[in-house]
């Protein structure tokens, strides 16, 4: 053969250039839950149900009215008749009537009747008449988890390129998935090529010049340290078409063939020949030391490098070049450290006098530099977690963590990285698409009014409002849409509801959102308007409406309420209607804003945010 001299040495970049046009991927695959940690989500899980499913008491208490307790305090404590107790995982026998209570137990099913709960320490037992003493007064809700407080029905549970790690499996358990689809980690074969090559276990005949193979063994951890699935080949011997054969069965069978060995330019480096008249060779020699003979090519269907022989060599190569394409075609980040030191983003006050250990997120600003803020949804808040990167332990002596103090954060596991993007602000399902098309958001669906508030301190990039706001914001606005609301009824509009008068005027059970929805602020701002033409006050009105303080969470929430049965009627979106095939009357359009911290423009995630609003059109917003 003739010797072959090396064409032009490309540059590490054109090297990754090379790599990058290459397909890697493995396809999609469906796993059981037991099977998914550390797999890379393929596609958005929205909750198929309420968790939890029903209301249940935070605490051990007594179960009742709100309204039997008001005016009540240490002094002047409320009598109730005690008519039952319900345990944790027992039907409730009971229905509550005013004046009424019943022990339960934490994390039993609120009675019917029951609108909050009294921790036992705040009441005592009348021995004489077997009264219970309310020696506090409590708002609905108070104490009472409802159902989808923690997940709700509809809402974006994980988003796609999600690494499953064990706090979301707890995530997936919580909703009832046992099976979800993943990307399946990219097929490599490894092939190792000399005629000098000997599997560890056999005998090995130095004066022949013999050695065992390394690379097929270190490469092969490499590749599934980077989350693709390993095979390994026979060896292949410096024989051109004994090179070929082994080379095109690699290929017919894996996303990727690694070889290594036989690339430099000597007679007997055949590979890049191979390459060169079976497949297309992209590459031939790179300027970088160790690992200056390497190849880049396709052969049939598969892409294809070849890696220097000597093993530091080919492991630096692969290090460098290879793993990181394997892990962006896994879907698996890039290794950090398992803590990170940050500064925190906002004041968190602590006083318990504890050992905390606080789950917190990770942001950066507009230097890059590390912001860390807690997530903290309560105890029974399964969710908690799954936003948060790790814990920060803040001592017993600590009062308070100070705006931009220094903090280490213990991350969950090694492989954590900060989202690209951290928004904060409404529950909206064109939000869901937006964030399908980006590489690495963090999206808390917190509605309107805590997202200004999370804003004015300087902790997420953007913030999706919605309604009408208190006062402006400082902030540059990246999009806009707008988004039909009103009310959701039963298919068919059995009660004929033609607008908001009917909601006011009929003796109806509607179902709410929270306050810190932009949807319940709209429905104020439209009560209010139809009490100044009514010429009564706005609160009137909504005393009249049975349900109006009593607010679910997502979007979709109040809607499966009416499905359920459970109420005539609910705010919500066309969009929501249409898709749970359920009536609407439309009450007004609502603007959806998304604004962007003026120091974070600059910043890559919120480009590709901008950009990703600039890509949709009303006609696709209305079909949403």
């Amino acid at each position: 053969m003739e010797r072959k001299e090396f064409r032009d040495l490309a540059s590490p970049a054109e090297a990754r250039a090379a790599i990058d046009s290459l397909s890697l991927e493995g396809g999609l695959e469906r796993v059981s839950l037991e099977d998914a940690r550390g797999r890379v989500l393929a596609a958005r899980l929205d909750a198929e149900l309420d968790v939890p499913g029903f209301d249940r008491a935070s605490l051990d208490g007594y179960a009742l009215r709100a309204r039997d307790t008001f005016g009540a305090d240490e002094a002047d404590p409320a009598s109730l008749d005690l008519v039952g107790e319900i345990h944790a995982g027992e039907e409730p026998n009971v229905e509550l009537e005013t004046g009424q209570a019943a022990e339960i137990s934490t994390g039993a099913v609120m009675p019917d009747g029951a609108d909050a709960m009294v921790p036992v320490e705040r009441t005592d037992f009348d021995d004489e008449n077997g009264d219970v003493l309310i020696r506090t007064s409590v708002a609905p809700g108070d104490n009472v988890m409802f159902a989808g407080a923690d997940v709700a029905a509809g809402e974006r549970a994980l988003g796609p390129g999600t690494q499953i790690t064990p706090r979301d499996i707890g995530l997936l358990s919580a909703l009832g998935v046992d099976e979800l689809p993943v990307r399946a980690p990219p097929k490599v074969g490894i092939v190792s090529t000399g005629d000098e090559l000997v599997r560890p276990g056999e005998d090995v005949d130095s004066a022949r010049g013999e050695i065992y193979d390394v690379n097929s063994y270190t490469i092969a951890a490499g590749v599934e340290d980077a989350g693709g699935e390993a095979v390994l080949y026979p060896h292949a011997g410096d024989d051109q078409d004994e090179m070929e054969r082994v080379l095109r069965e690699a290929a017919d069978e894996c996303d990727l063939v690694l070889s290594s060995g036989s690339t430099s330019a000597s007679a007997v480096d055949v590979i890049y020949r191979v390459i060169e008249e079976q497949g297309e060779l992209l590459l031939h020699g790179v300027s970088v030391k160790p690992g200056k003979p390497m190849l880049v090519g396709r052969l049939d269907r598969s892409a294809y490098v070849g890696l220097p022989g000597y093993p530091v060599s080919a492991m630096m190569v692969f290090r460098t070049f290879v793993a990181p394409a394997i892990r962006e075609a896994a879907g698996v980040p890039e290794p950090r450290a398992a803590t990170v030191a940050g500064t925190m983003a906002r004041e968190e006050r602590y006083g318990e006098g504890r050992l905390r250990l606080m789950p917190v997120g990770l942001v950066t600003d507009a230097d890059g530099e590390t912001l860390v803020y807690p997530v903290d949804k309560g105890s029974g808040a399964t969710t908690s977690l799954a936003e948060a990167d790790g814990v920060v332990e803040v001592g017993p002596e600590t009062d308070y963590l100070e705006e931009g103090e220094s903090v280490t954060v213990k991350l969950f596991s090694a492989d954590v990285r900060s989202p690209t993007l951290l928004g904060l602000g409404e529950d909206d399902p064109t939000v869901n698409r937006l964030l399908d098309s980006l590489a690495n958001p963090r999206y808390l669906s917190v509605g309107t009014r805590p997202a200004v508030r999370r804003f004015r301190n300087g902790v997420p990039d953007v913030a999706v409002v919605a309604g009408p706001l208190e006062r402006d914001l400082e902030a540059d606005e990246l999009g806009r849409w707008e988004r039909e609301w009103g009310l959701v009824v039963q298919a068919g509009n059995p009660h004929d509801l033609e607008g908001l008068e009917d909601l006011v005027d009929r003796d109806l059970r509607f179902v709410n959102r929270t306050t810190d929805s932009g949807l319940r602020s709209s429905l104020e701002a439209a009560l209010a308007a139809l009490a100044d033409d009514r010429g009564v006050d706005a609160t009137e009105l909504r005393e009249s409406i049975d349900g109006f303080d009593l607010g679910l969470r997502a979007h979709e929430s109040p809607a499966r309420t009416v499905i359920a049965g459970d109420a005539d009627v609910a705010i919500g979106l066309r969009a929501t209607a249409d898709h749970l095939d359920l009536g609407f009357v439309l009450v007004d359009a609502q603007p959806v804003r998304v604004l962007a911290n003026p120091d974070r423009t600059a910043k890559a995630g919120v480009r590709e945010l901008e950009a990703a609003l600039a890509d949709l059109n009303r006609e696709d917003l209305q079909d949403v």
